[in-house]
């Protein structure tokens, strides 16, 4: 991090809320003007001005002579736009077999992309792994180095994000890590630990549907079953860090036992590794979740029974979670959307079947996320975290 970064870092930093909430609205919603930024934050107009100066000063945002009127009586409109380049982001998202990281603007536009196989999945080995892509996506920007002002890492389960620590990662095989310290001995930039889904919601919330939506719920359907919340224009963390979590909704049969160690939760009969262990049994034989969706695909009654079982169960678990919340939409993403046809129609039936009143209006979308995404994600987790 150089002088230049450094130095927008402590300004970020030390901004007064209302000045926090005028570069918020910049990075956002670029190019902005003014006025609207005053509109968005209830701020006036001067405070905003005032607030903009030392950002435009850092070189943060910028600020062109004003060009056109808005079509009201006054002073021409004068947008400000944020600087992207002006710092970088690395973003890491931690598979089990994997590590995919990837270096962004302040916009999360991608810069440059790296994944590496993990020689094993203690949390040694992945952060020798994080380090490794660090390293090598520093090299491929350049002189771009310098503007890198954080790393955030996206790790699936129970993440307390003020302390960097991984509580619970049944996927990891994980427990009472402190993963953020460990890390932040080994890297010189600021580190910022986050559960993976909440970590994509982040990514939606600044810069992708949650701009035009007031509230949202992800969904992600695969290896687990997560949820992210997105209510009243807020990242919804819960006060423990953990909220929306529907994957551990006892909503399954009781004599299944969940990788959590707890018994009837709903990734214990609808995640991959579920429906691989349900069919395997049903046949007699070992059955991958590639195999599962082509002998669904085939019409082979024992797998169109196992994906209609996971589907119910997750309809199910979406309308407690829309019942419960409200949101507007549910984005379903995740590895299974690309198999969305085996779960569709018994996920929706299901929805409406318990959805409650109104609460049924909610609309259920899909949106495939990479893994590129879902690192993106780790990165606005870190900007989030330099902004707030």
């Amino acid at each position: 991090m150089d002088q230049d970064t450094a130095a927008r870092t402590t300004l970020i930093r030390s901004a007064s809320h209302a000045g926090s909430r005028v570069f918020e609205a910049i990075l956002t919603r670029s190019p902005i003007s003014r006025i609207d930024i005053a509109r968005q934050t209830g701020l006036s107009q001067a405070a905003v001005t005032k607030a903009v100066a030392p950002l435009v000063a850092a070189g943060l945002v910028d600020a062109p002579p004003a060009s056109h009127r808005d079509g009201t009586p006054g002073r021409p409109v004068s947008p400000v736009s944020i600087v992207r380049e002006s710092m970088v982001m690395i973003g890491v998202k931690v598979n089990v077999d994997e590590v995919i990281a990837v270096a962004t603007d302040l916009g999360t536009t991608i810069l440059a992309s790296r994944r590496l196989a993990l020689a094993a999945d203690d949390p040694y080995s992945v952060l020798d792994a994080i380090v490794e892509v660090a390293d090598h996506l520093a090299r491929e920007l350049g002189d771009g180095v310098a503007a890198i002002a954080g790393i955030g890492v996206s790790v699936s389960g129970d993440v307390d994000t003020s302390t960097g620590m991984v509580r619970e990662s049944n996927i990891m095989g994980w427990a009472d890590v402190p993963f953020g310290d460990l890390l932040a001995q080994r890297v010189p930039w600021p580190v910022t630990l986050e559960n993976d889904v909440h970590a994509l919601t982040i990514g939606e919330h600044w810069f992708g549907v949650g701009l035009g939506t007031a509230s949202f719920a992800i969904v992600t359907i695969g290896r687990g079953i997560g949820s992210g919340l997105h209510l009243n224009g807020e990242v919804v963390s819960g006060a423990f860090g953990v909220a929306g979590e529907i994957g551990h909704l006892p909503l399954a049969d009781p004599a299944l036992v969940c990788p959590c160690g707890r018994r009837g939760c709903v990734e214990a009969a609808a995640a991959t590794p579920a429906i691989e262990s349900a069919l395997s049994s049903a046949i007699g034989r070992p059955v991958t979740i590639t195999e599962a969706v082509e002998l669904a695909h085939a019409g082979e009654p024992r797998a169109e029974a196992a994906f209609r079982e996971a589907a119910r169960l997750i309809g199910t678990a979406i309308a407690t979670l829309v019942n419960l919340t409200g949101p507007e939409v549910v984005i379903i993403g995740g590895e299974g959307v690309s198999n969305f046809d085996l779960f569709e129609k018994t996920l929706r039936d299901a929805f409406e079947s318990h959805a409650f009143g109104a609460a049924a209006k909610c609309r259920i979308v899909t949106r495939p996320h990479t893994f590129e995404d879902w690192a993106r994600g780790a990165a606005a987790a870190a900007i989030q975290s330099l902004v707030r």
